[in-house]
């Protein structure tokens, strides 16, 4: 099938919606990052870790009469006044910052978040990893939480997981390494909390495992760090190996020190490209693909702030960036067309199209009228559904351009995320190197397992410069899955562990690992203790490309 002809049915029958919730109000007080300052920064989080709601300020935004309730026509008010302070050229069509400057400007400054947590749900990708501004809350991921589960269902804190996935992890861990350390090794674990976008609930319960692994093994020591303050040259030098917690955005980043974000870089680089060691698991490879948060060194006057995603940077860190987001995306699953030939610009027709999709959404007992009550519970799944669906965002269209704001960072670590499908995503893995120390775990069988599953950019990864270990059976995916990903590989190569050479230094990632499921599955925490122990220069293995 042609991309034209896979677009289309892509359009049609997924009618792909949005890619990033809208996000809460900026908390008032920011926790002091400090080296170390677990307590602190848990403490500061509101009760539960979730992410207060945008209900309110948005309804307060419709609501012209302050009755309480909003109509259709005072949403379909404000989408024009939106479209109208967008267009002051009277140019007929406006682009996704134009809209998020005037949806900025009509709201004012983000208010203070509530003090109660909001729903900690799957609420979209908080601008695809460009994140948020510098002050930005955190989006945590991972399923809501069930009543009566320890820890809420998922760790509702940034640096403590939850007691019953340390004990499930600590079951599921090698009792031995496969290989004996050449000499006493010591292994940085980092993170960087908040995050400078998607905060996964996992982060906390990942660091925990490469510490516990090194201690039950005996194969390396290790200190754990929030902070990006670690990354200078000479603090690096006492490890031999970096573990990257499920980084996402652009995470050494500070957009007000470019010069200071250079020296991080460097810094990163120059230790793998020096001799030692990087692993990344999951969003480690979701980094850099711009917007907020970002330092782009060859165009310094785009601005630090806004989401990342498409056309995310340049733009404001407020609440209009991710809504201009969600209403572009709507704006394509109502349009085929739009979808298929990438149309990156708003008409008045698209925001009417978008304004009366959303009333219909909103006013699901066809009153008139929805309260403020209803409005808020029902806007958060308005926004992370697909247009004229009740089926949950399951994409991210448009272009596979492959690059980000560090092309470096990207060819370090393997692959410029592009898509995932949502956990629990059912995939068969094979084993494309069974030969290799790094599968022995796996004896040379397929394996099914549940988690949430990235695709990379047909410009990034290649068997050409990487040795891939797994990848997933796309021959055994349904029809309806493959539906799920816009602008689909050619090739069908989605690769899932593989390792490779970025100068002298080893660098293993693994793509799984979103949910704290995975930590405990055995097999594939062997997969990740041998990926550790190569990068390490411990175990050795044939990391010449895949394909020559």
């Amino acid at each position: 099938m042609s991309r034209t002809g896979m677009m289309q049915i892509v359009g049609g029958l997924a009618a792909i919606a949005l890619i990033a919730a809208i996000p809460p109000a900026l908390n008032a007080q920011r926790p002091t990052r400090t080296l170390g300052a677990r307590q602190t920064l848990a403490a500061a989080q509101a009760p539960g870790g979730g992410r207060g709601s945008a209900g309110p300020q948005l309804f307060t935004a419709f609501d012209a009469n302050k009755d309480g309730s909003v109509t259709a026509a005072e949403v379909q008010a404000a989408f024009d006044g939106w479209y109208a302070s967008a267009d002051k050229a009277k140019s007929g069509s406006i682009s996704e910052e134009q809209l998020a400057g005037a949806i900025d400007a009509s709201l004012g400054a983000p208010a203070a978040a509530p003090a109660a947590a909001g729903r900690a749900g799957r609420a979209g990708r908080a601008g695809r990893a460009g994140g948020r501004g510098a002050a930005g809350p955190i989006v945590w991921g991972g399923p809501t939480p069930g009543l009566n589960e320890p820890c809420g269902g998922r760790s509702q804190t940034p640096t403590v997981p939850c007691a019953k996935d340390v004990d499930a992890m600590m079951a599921a861990i090698p009792a031995t390494a496969p290989a004996k350390p050449a000499k006493a090794r010591k292994v940085l674990i980092w993170s960087r909390i908040p995050s400078a976008g998607f905060q996964h609930s996992s982060i906390p319960l990942a660091a925990k495992t490469i510490e516990e692994m090194g201690k039950k093994t005996g194969a390396w020591t290790s200190d754990t760090s929030w902070d990006p303050a670690v990354f200078t040259a000479d603090n690096l030098k006492q490890y031999d190996a970096i573990f990257l917690s499920n980084t996402t955005g652009c995470f050494l980043d500070d957009p007000s020190n470019v010069p200071l974000t250079m020296a991080r870089r460097k810094a990163l680089l120059d230790f793998v490209r020096g001799g030692k060691g990087l692993v990344g698991v999951h969003a480690t490879g979701d980094s850099y693909h711009g917007g907020g948060g970002c330092v782009d060194p060859d165009a310094p006057a785009r601005g630090a702030g806004g989401f990342g995603g498409f056309g995310g940077r340049g733009a404001a860190a407020g609440p209009g960036r991710s809504l201009a987001s969600v209403i572009l995306r709507w704006s394509w699953g109502l349009d085929d067309h739009k979808l298929v030939t990438d149309d990156m610009t708003l008409t008045k027709a698209d925001m009417d199209a978008v304004s009366a999709a959303w009333y219909k959404a909103l006013d699901t007992t066809t009153a008139g009228t929805v309260s403020q009550a209803d409005f808020n519970t029902r806007i958060e799944d308005l926004i992370r559904t697909q247009a004229g669906s009740t089926q949950p965002y399951v994409g991210t269209p448009g272009r596979d351009n492959g690059r980000g704001t560090w092309p470096d960072y990207d060819n370090m670590i393997g692959g410029f995320f592009k898509f995932h499908w949502y956990d629990p995503q059912h995939i068969t893995v094979k084993i494309d190197d069974p030969s290799s120390p790094l599968t022995s775990m796996f004896h040379g069988q397929e394996f099914g397992v549940n988690d949430e599953t990235y695709t990379f950019s047909i410009n990034s990864f290649s068997r050409k410069n990487l040795h891939v270990l797994t990848s997933l059976d796309y021959d055994k995916m349904s029809f309806t899955d493959k539906l799920k990903e816009s602008n689909p590989r050619a090739d069908h190569d989605y690769g899932l562990s593989w390792i490779h050479r970025d100068g002298q230094g080893r660098v293993f990632y693994m793509a799984l690992g979103h949910d704290e499921k995975i930590y405990a599955n055995a097999p594939l925490m062997a997969h990740l203790m041998a990926g550790m122990q190569y990068a390490l220069g411990d175990l050795k293995a044939d990391d010449s490309p895949s394909e020559k």
